[in-house]
């Protein structure tokens, strides 16, 4: 599997209305989850966020949101940020337009938010015109949770590595990234304080 931990500058140039990270002059820092809310996962990123006092933005798919709304609705109380991750976690580069928009759309009626991440980071220049009207939210550091070949300390070492003044960090609140989640996050949330970083909402 190969990826960029780092998103290299080129695709901020090709895609400059994207938002690949925020302001560089202040040490804030973004946490952000993909792929949720799943109960067996996303309920233990709260707890450990709540632990620390951080909020964070969870990129949620419409599917998950109408099978767990209890999960969704903890989201809401705990006062984190919701996205907009299509209804059906859909590959935008393998997906028509108009298909690719109305998926967003089925989610957007479950979800109050004007942030929209698009599945893989894959979006094709018609669809980020038919929702230009979304802030489109990239990332500049993966952690790498979704690589079955990375260990959570494999992991840890992508952000700690690569975060720098507004960085947006993406991470998995999936099933199938429950074990590094729980290993990585409190450990680079006590990290990220000791280098003089904050937390950021997007």
């Amino acid at each position: 599997m190969i990826y960029p931990v780092k998103t290299p500058a080129i695709f901020r140039k090709l895609f400059p209305s994207l938002i690949w990270h925020k302001g560089r002059d202040q040490k804030i820092v973004y946490l952000t989850f993909d792929d949720g809310p799943s109960p067996e996962i996303t309920d233990q990123v709260v707890e450990i966020l709540d632990e620390h006092q951080v909020k964070a933005c969870f990129f949620l798919i419409g599917d998950k949101i109408q099978k767990y709304p209890e999960t969704y609705n903890l989201l809401l109380q705990k006062g984190h940020q919701i996205g907009n991750h299509t209804f059906h976690h859909l590959n935008g580069w393998r997906t028509s337009t108009d298909k690719y928009v109305d998926n967003f759309n089925q989610c957007a009626d479950l979800i109050d938010s004007h942030l929209f991440r698009p599945p893989y980071g894959r979006i094709k220049s018609s669809q980020i015109k038919a929702l230009q009207d979304q802030d489109i939210i990239m990332w500049d550091v993966l952690s790498g949770d979704f690589d079955p070949k990375l260990s959570g300390q494999d992991c840890l070492n992508n952000l700690t590595e690569n975060v720098e003044n507004g960085s947006i960090i993406v991470m998995h609140d999936s099933e199938k990234a429950k074990e590094k989640v729980l290993y990585v996050l409190p450990k680079f949330i006590v990290w990220a304080k000791e280098q003089g970083y904050s937390f950021g909402l997007l």
